[in-house]
């Protein structure tokens, strides 16, 4: 499967919400027989569900249909991150679908490393890899995204000290900063932020074009930011006066 194929057949599903297999083999310019070992891959990858003969997105609320959305940039941020990351390297990681993915890159990549996160979808997605080791926060369950938040697992987090916390977001202030859509996943980012020597955002640039409720970081408290080149010039140019690393991934 071709990355352009891939990310045309994720915005039609996406777009369409249900499409016939036919309709996208003619949309797509290829075979029905192409198509649907396409949507095998995709579905082996929790990226759409397949059913008689359509394709049909996943829950909007359910992390994995973050994941479909810009899936191939967010592959390319997972795995600029994961080069910052050492063998036998302690890491913490709050939930999101780039998140997950640098994850699941460093288990595919054989790197021994220990996962702390409040992710149980996290720590399913890389089950597979017995180089991964996972310690997941207890606390108060949300089912929607899969992770848990409250004073339990702010209180577990006084056990751990990392150099490196990964973070999503949902929205950007060119004034105070990183934001995300609940407060209190916040509240748990804020808690594992004063728990890691860096905090590092993993973001698609269309993050810092949208408005989000809660705030999750301020520009003094980010050290790194790895997005993809779509990143407007006016927003590089104050995250970089406000002396965060900004990476770039083609």
């Amino acid at each position: 499967m071709t990355t352009k194929r891939i990310d045309q057949l994720l915005n039609i599903v996406n777009q369409k919400q249900k499409i016939a297999v036919k309709d996208l083999s003619e949309m797509l310019n290829v075979s029905k027989v192409t198509v649907r070992k396409d949507l095998s891959e995709l579905e082996a990858k929790g990226l759409l569900v397949r059913k008689h003969g359509f394709a049909i997105i996943n829950n909007p609320s359910k992390l994995n249909y973050r994941l479909a959305q810009n899936y191939e940039i967010k592959q390319k941020i997972a795995l600029a991150a994961s080069e910052l990351i050492n063998e036998q390297e302690t890491i913490m990681v709050e939930s999101g679908s780039t998140c997950a993915l640098l994850v699941q890159e460093l288990g595919k990549q054989g790197k021994h490393v220990t996962v702390i996160t409040n992710s149980y979808f996290i720590a399913d997605f890389v089950s597979e890899y017995s180089n991964i080791e996972v310690f997941v926060l207890g606390g108060k369950y949300q089912p929607e995204s899969e992770v848990v938040v409250g004073p339990i697992a702010k209180d577990v987090l006084k056990n751990f000290q990392v150099g490196r916390l990964f973070i999503g977001m949902d929205g950007f202030d060119e004034r105070n900063g990183f934001y995300g859509r609940d407060i209190m996943r916040a509240d748990i980012v804020q808690a594992m932020a004063q728990n890691a020597q860096q905090l590092i955002i993993l973001s698609d640039s269309t993050k810092f074009s949208q408005f989000s409720l809660v705030k999750l970081a301020s520009f003094e408290e980010t050290d790194q930011i790895i997005t993809d080149q779509q990143i407007p010039d006016t927003v590089k140019k104050i995250l970089e006066e406000q002396q965060i690393i900004v990476q770039e991934v083609d």
